[in-house]
């Protein structure tokens, strides 16, 4: 079986459908599923790498990914994606369709422009679709009403939680399944003996609630606790500390970081901060933790709710900073507590979330479009 994964984001720029898409890759061939990922790149020297220096991958795309073209970011959803909107990525995609002999594709985000209903329009053959985007966005309507009938050409829907469906019936109609976003598993994690520090993980959206934990960090810099802001713009992060009057101290600033520094992170720091704000489809951030024996303090939205358990983690009311600080606090001050709820995280996510168990599920979804 040969499967053409499509993306209409960048490679370059990462973000939680470039990661679900690139572990799937990897989980798929463990099964001798053989893929290519059909995707955006920005080199550097583009546009995109101008306006974001700090962000981002700076190296080549691995094996098996074939660049559609160079992105521009478009806000939406309360976040800023890296859309590919190059004029040649068209003329590539029609050609890769052509030429790869591929036994069927699978979509991410099928009404995301443009890539993603340009693949359906011009491939005739099975299709499998994710959608994963929650809540309300101003661009859905309008992109439904461009080249919403397109998604009657996906053969099997998939969403990847309850939140994801209800947003994509809205707007589409129709069946899904539900197969949450995977994780993989590190080796040799242990949640005990954990350094004195928390985790933020998110890029400078607006929906991810940075400025709630920085609000939250001048109650919080005590006895030595750090603060490990990932995934965010770090020249972002210094001119949204300036504007908060937040002082810097014991806050440690890493950019982007590669996959396996990041599950460094998570696996030495004793807790994952996620103070969200809403239109989270599925916490990705909260499952990565998990993997890595790392409880959770995250806020109580419908994204979340759905993951976090008492056992694992807490909720607290999302923007208030006051409960948050106070929630971390708590869960900090009884280090048994927080050691068996990062045992308990980590057997969750071997559970229910470890990407094997998700990459046998698609492959039955692929093999019951195939035989259909």
């Amino acid at each position: 079986m040969k499967v053409g994964i499509v993306v209409p984001y960048s490679w370059s720029f990462g973000g939680g459908v470039v990661d679900h898409a690139e572990a799937q890759v990897r989980a798929l061939a463990e099964l001798g599923i053989e893929t290519r990922l059909l995707i955006g790149n920005d080199p550097p020297g583009s546009f995109s790498r101008i306006l974001h220096p700090r962000q981002g991958r700076h190296d080549s795309p691995p094996p098996g990914v074939m660049p559609l073209g160079r992105s521009v970011i478009v806000p939406g959803n309360g976040a800023l994606s890296n859309l590919v909107l190059s004029p040649a990525t068209l003329p590539r995609l029609r050609r890769i369709l052509a030429t790869e002999g591929f036994d069927l594709i699978h979509v991410h985000e099928p009404l995301a422009p443009m890539v993603s209903p340009a693949a359906l329009a011009l491939w005739d053959g099975p299709v499998v679709g994710t959608f994963h985007a929650a809540g309300d966005s101003a661009w859905r309507p309008f992109a439904h009403s461009l080249f919403g009938f397109l998604v009657e050409r996906i053969d099997l829907r998939i969403a990847v939680s309850e939140q994801a469906r209800q947003t994509a019936i809205t707007y589409s109609g129709g069946e899904y399944e539900v197969i949450p976003n995977g994780v993989e598993m590190p080796e040799g994690v242990d949640p005990a003996g954990r350094e004195n520090r928390i985790v933020f993980l998110g890029r400078r959206d607006p929906r991810k609630g940075l400025p709630i934990v920085l609000r939250a960090w001048p109650r919080l810099r005590r006895n030595g606790l750090r603060l490990r802001v990932i995934g965010a713009d770090p020249l972002a992060v210094r001119l949204l500390l300036t504007r908060l009057r937040v002082p810097d101290d014991g806050i440690d600033v890493l950019g982007y970081v590669g996959d396996d520094h990041l599950t460094e992170e998570l696996s030495t720091a004793k807790l994952l901060v996620a103070p969200s704000l809403g239109n989270e489809s599925f916490g990705m951030v909260i499952t990565r933790a998990f993997a890595c024996g790392t409880p959770v303090v995250a806020s109580d939205i419908p994204g979340y709710r759905g993951l976090v358990t008492p056992e694992t983690g807490v909720l607290t009311p999302p923007g208030d900073a006051d409960a948050l600080a106070e929630t971390i606090e708590a869960v900090l001050a009884d280090e048994p507590a927080r050691v068996a709820r990062g045992r308990a995280a980590r057997e969750l996510a071997a559970g229910s979330y470890a990407w094997p168990l998700l990459a046998r599920r698609l492959q039955d979804c692929y093999e019951r479009v195939l035989a259909a």
